[in-house]
């Protein structure tokens, strides 16, 4: 099972006192010197934290890049230029702290399925990031996308699994490939590395904030010691 590490809250401390530091970039050459398997960041439209030099800068920087982002045409643009490995689409409000939920891909399904088509002609993966249910995934599996990430943020507080376990049970059988996200930490990640037909983990700031105190480097590697 593959590790993608996202840097955005790097980016949320270099924000909090415009020093021009901590750079997102050197943290996604740690991570990728850690071990970690790719590099995430989310673009918002707001630009609170990673903004569009990092975005480019990250790029030419390391190996494997997943470029979350909303539908809006102004961040599809970008990242058609940037053509990261793959790109994550995720919904946005402006008031959350962080991404609170999945896509209602059955609600936005045309303009979902429209910019999955946009990306994927420039030969970048398109992941959906979803949450757990039967509807969601079915619409997910219609727009052509080859991934689905599915929210884990309801397993990471209460520690059901069997939804996920369902969950990618239906997204295979529909097609799908599978990544999963959220709230994902040291204290629960070893329960989902055990099911195999997950491909990759990406998890952020639980693995930020133990950098705080043991550094990027040792904090990505006791994270990949847990999943193994």
């Amino acid at each position: 099972m593959k590790l993608g590490v996202n840097i955005d809250h790097i980016a949320t401390l270099r924000e909090a006192r415009k020093e021009g530091f901590p750079s997102p970039v050197d943290a996604a050459k740690i991570v990728m010197n850690a071990g970690a398997d790719g590099v995430v960041f989310h673009l918002r439209e707001d630009r609170r934290h990673i903004n569009d030099e990092d975005v480019y800068m990250i790029r030419k920087a390391v190996s494997r890049v997943d470029f979350e982002m909303a539908t809006s045409p102004e961040i599809v643009k970008i990242a058609l230029k940037v053509k990261p490995e793959m790109v994550t689409l995720v919904p946005e409000k402006r008031q959350e702290i962080t991404t609170e939920g999945g896509l209602d891909v059955v609600k936005h399904f045309d303009i979902i399925a429209k910019t999955t088509e946009k990306l994927q002609k420039k030969g970048i993966l398109v992941s959906l990031f979803v949450d757990p249910v039967e509807k969601q995934i079915a619409a997910s599996a219609k727009t052509g996308a080859e991934f689905i990430e599915l929210h884990t943020g309801d397993y990471s507080r209460n520690g059901k699994i069997k939804p996920i376990i369902n969950s990618i049970k239906i997204a295979k059988e529909s097609g799908l490939r599978i990544n999963a996200g959220h709230g994902l930490g040291y204290n629960n990640v070893r329960e989902i590395t055990g099911i195999s037909d997950i491909e990759e983990l990406n998890i952020g700031f639980s693995i930020i904030a133990r950098a705080v105190f043991v550094g990027l480097d040792t904090a990505v590697k006791e994270m990949i010691q847990l999943m193994v």
